[in-house]
């Protein structure tokens, strides 16, 4: 607050004093009063309006410079009202009631939203779980009944039950800490449980799997979200292979306190300006626009975001048409710093 900006806003005030203070100084001169007593009540009249002036500035100043430090120093900045002190002076008050009125609407108006939106979330997490059961049931169907026919459709009811999978998945992403338990778990058994996911379409795309080192390595994770993150990268490997020679190669290794997880592929393979985008929302860069491998660009970016919630490293290296290496970093400590 700079002192010249405030003596603008006083400049109607000291002006009206000032002709006030003319007008009592003719007065007295009209009553022949002595000059020392008009200058006397000259001196009064100036000094204390610009003592009061100084106050008044001081007060002010205090207030609204720690309330614009408060701001800045604030993350949540709806919470201002809470941590400022009341202000000695009208303004000031008024100024905190409406801030406090207005942060008080604002959460209301913010829990109205948020209710909405975990009605939405339970509704869609019910739905994928009753779009299931068909699912299933077709899939039973087909397992009587096999032919080349129903085997294509065994493959699509896989995407389609892949895709409500990453809805629902999606749909808790923002609250996984409600959703997950970490313990200690066995990454052999997590990956293979990701890999029968996959096993019609591993095996209808006749792509080879090597599992290479693959130790019962214990690490700190929830098996469930790990099993969906490793699906997912499992998924896009098949997804964007080559039409000839289609090859995955999984792999562990441990390194100090981590584990580790290569999961490899020799497929088409990401153009260099494109890497840093991959875990991006609806990034879907050059492969996502090819004819045929259509994508959401939801995948890699649900994997990025899980495994940042879950405390655990997801990396990715690819070479345009040479295939593409995913890591995936588990901590072999109880110790997970969760963000």
């Amino acid at each position: 607050m700079k002192f010249r900006d405030f003596i603008k806003e006083k400049l109607i005030l000291i002006l009206g004093i000032i002709l006030a203070l003319i007008s009592v100084e003719i007065l007295l001169l009209v009553y022949n009063i002595s000059i020392l007593i008009r200058i006397y009540v000259f001196i009064i009249v100036i000094f204390m309006m610009v003592l009061a002036i100084l106050i008044e500035y001081k007060r002010k100043k205090d207030f609204y410079n720690q309330l614009m430090k408060n701001m800045d120093d604030l993350k949540e900045k709806y919470l201002i009202s809470e941590i400022i002190k009341t202000p000695n002076f009208i303004e000031g008050k008024i100024l905190k009631e409406i801030l406090q009125d207005t942060g008080k609407s604002m959460l209301e108006n913010v829990n109205y939203y948020k209710n909405i939106q975990e009605d939405y979330k339970e509704y869609i997490e019910l739905w994928i779980h009753e779009v299931k059961i068909p699912i299933a049931a077709s899939k039973l169907i087909i397992e009587n009944n096999k032919n080349e026919v129903t085997k294509s459709i065994d493959e699509e009811l896989d995407k389609v039950e892949n895709y409500t999978e990453q809805a629902l998945y999606y749909a808790r992403s923002n609250a996984v800490e409600k959703d997950y338990i970490i313990n200690k778990a066995n990454l052999k058994e997590i990956v293979n449980n990701a890999i029968l996911k996959n096993k019609t379409t591993l095996r209808n795309k006749k792509v080879t799997l090597e599992l290479k080192d693959l130790k019962p390595e214990e690490v700190y994770t929830d098996s469930k979200w790990a099993i969906f993150i490793i699906n997912q990268i499992i998924q896009n490997a098949i997804k964007y292979s080559k039409n000839d020679d289609r090859k995955i190669e999984i792999l562990s290794k441990e390194k100090n306190d981590k584990v580790i997880l290569y999961i490899k592929d020799n497929g088409i393979g990401i153009k260099k300006g494109e890497i840093t985008r991959v875990f991006e929302r609806g990034f879907t860069g050059e492969n996502g626009r090819i004819i045929g491998q259509k994508s959401t660009g939801i995948g890699l970016y649900l994997c990025k975001k899980l495994c940042d919630k879950l405390g655990l490293g997801i990396e990715l290296n690819s070479e345009k048409d040479k295939g593409t290496e995913v890591r995936i970093i588990f901590p072999k400590s109880s110790y997970i710093n969760l963000k």
